[in-house]
């Protein structure tokens, strides 16, 4: 208990700092935000309601990855449920643990021992990082030289910090060679017995592959709704990029460090700089603000009725 207090404090601790970094953009850069905003309220209307069928897919389609991240059937209705309260949760707790426990939860509820349960869970993660590195690797191919990093002076400052970077990721990987070893076996035990049935293996790919596919189409959307001048290939690959980037960072859901990533991708791809943050804008407005409250209503629903 002790350990895992450690780590929710490590996460909160690292969570309130990039919220404070982003704050400080945020009031650095507020007239280029409130430019943006001005700009999303003459958005087309029409690309804004296709922005909103995207998302409101994106809840069915991690229902689909997650039952095909198990062999045993799962109530297809209150798995989309699920996946709804489970995205408002993680946007309240860091870096995907309100989301880890409340589908840990359920698949619990449904019978699943926590084993089984957390290595479903890692199942459904991984499958999701490769569908994302092969979008990425697609998109990188269609569209030459989109991606680019900013150019950053080398200073002591930052030889230092990747030095200590490196050696703590080193020292980490070697400090838990032995679980990592375990819950890799167990997770591709997992998978061998997922694929051994086509249906599961399909519902795995296919709803990792839309998920991420359905994201991009809500960035799309919004970026063609306010006339952003950039092709929407570039559009997806920044937005599949930032969000990549953005999961090393732990905050709630993305925030601030997803919104500054994609803020930097889209302006990098050769987007200006209030068209990028009206386009952010509207995306985390569709897939955070306007699901969060909904989404922990159905989630104290889900409790109440011992879904959970």
């Amino acid at each position: 208990m002790s350990v895992g207090d450690g780590r929710v404090g490590l996460h909160a601790g690292l969570s309130l700092l990039v919220l404070v970094c982003a704050a400080f953009l945020a009031h650095r850069h507020w007239p280029v935000i409130e430019a943006g905003a001005c700009r999303l309220t003459h958005a087309d209307r029409g690309w804004l309601l296709v922005a909103t069928a995207a998302t409101l897919a994106t809840w069915a389609c991690s229902a689909l990855a997650q039952q095909g991240a198990v062999a045993e059937p799962l109530p297809a209705g209150r798995l989309v449920a699920v996946q709804f309260a489970a995205a408002s949760a993680n946007h309240v707790l860091p870096s995907g643990l309100g989301a880890g426990a409340v589908n840990l939860r359920f698949l619990t509820r449904c019978g699943l021992p926590v084993a089984r349960s957390a290595t479903a869970l890692a199942v459904k993660a991984c499958a999701g990082t490769v569908v994302r590195g092969c979008l990425i690797g697609v998109l990188a191919l269609a569209c030459p030289g989109a991606l680019r990093l900013p150019r950053v002076p080398a200073s002591a400052w930052t030889v230092t910090a990747s030095t200590t970077a490196v050696v703590v990721v080193a020292v980490a990987a070697v400090l838990l060679a032995g679980p990592l070893r375990r819950a890799l076996r167990a997770v591709l035990l997992d998978v061998r017995a997922v694929h051994e049935l086509p249906a599961r293996a399909a519902a795995l790919w296919g709803g990792s592959l839309a998920f991420a596919a359905l994201h991009a189409t809500v960035v799309i959307a919004v970026a063609q709704a306010i006339g952003l001048p950039l092709p929407p290939a570039r559009v997806a690959l920044a937005y599949l990029a930032a969000s990549s980037a953005a999961v090393l960072l732990p905050t709630p859901g993305g925030l601030g460090s997803l919104d500054a990533a994609l803020v930097l991708a889209l302006t990098l791809a050769g987007a200006p700089g209030g068209a990028a943050a009206s386009t952010v804008l509207g995306y985390r407005l569709l897939t955070v603000w306007l699901p969060l409250l909904p989404g922990l209503v159905a989630l104290g629903v889900l409790i109440r009725r011992r879904v959970l």
